[in-house]
C-alpha cells in the first residue's frame, strides 16, 4: 500500500499541510462567514419578529380595553336612555290619563245636569198631567168635577211627601 510506503511519507505529510491549510483558509475566509451572516440574520429576523409580536400584542389589547370601554359607554347610554323613555312615556301616560279622567268628570256633570234637568221637567209636567189624570178619575168615579186649585193643592201635599 502507498500509504504506508516510509520514502512517500514525507511529501504526503507536505501535500497533508498544504491542502490543510487551503481548506483552513477557505473555510475561514468563505464558508465561515457566511454561516455566521446566516445565523446572525436569522437571530435579527427572530428577534424583529418577537419585538413586532409583543407590539402587536399590545396594540391589541389596547384595542380590545378600548372596544370594551366603548361597549361599556354604549350599554350605560341606552340604560340611560331607555330609563329616561320610560319616564317620558310614564308621564305621557299620567298626563293622557289626567285628561281623560278630567274629561269624564266634565262629561259626568253634564250628563248629571241634564238628568237633573229631565227629572226636574218631568216632575214639573207630572203635576199637570197627574192634576189632569186626577180630574178625570175623580168625574169618572164620583162623577162631580173637581176643582184645578184644590188638585193641584193635593198633589203638592203628596209630592212633598213623597220626596
Amino acid at each position: 500500500m502507498p500509504q504506508l510506503n516510509f520514502a512517500d511519507y514525507p511529501p504526503q505529510l507536505v501535500w497533508l499541510a498544504i491542502t490543510f491549510i487551503l481548506l483552513y483558509l477557505v473555510m475561514a475566509r468563505v464558508a465561515i462567514p457566511r454561516i455566521t451572516q446566516v445565523l446572525e440574520e436569522r437571530q435579527n429576523r427572530v428577534a424583529h419578529d418577537v419585538s413586532e409580536a409583543e407590539r402587536l400584542k399590545k396594540d391589541t389589547d389596547k384595542a380590545i380595553a378600548e372596544y370594551e370601554a366603548a361597549l361599556a359607554e354604549a350599554r350605560s347610554k341606552a340604560s340611560t336612555i331607555g330609563a329616561d323613555l320610560r319616564a317620558e312615556l310614564a308621564a305621557q301616560d299620567a298626563e293622557r290619563t289626567a285628561s281623560i279622567d278630567e274629561q269624564i268628570a266634565a262629561d259626568m256633570q253634564k250628563a248629571e245636569k241634564r238628568i237633573a234637568a229631565a227629572k226636574a221637567d218631568a216632575l214639573g209636567n207630572i203635576g199637570e198631567i197627574a192634576g189632569d189624570g186626577a180630574r178625570e178619575v175623580v168625574r169618572k168615579i164620583i162623577g162631580v168635577e173637581a176643582g184645578e186649585d184644590r188638585v193641584a193643592a193635593a198633589l203638592q201635599a203628596e209630592l212633598q211627601e213623597s220626596r
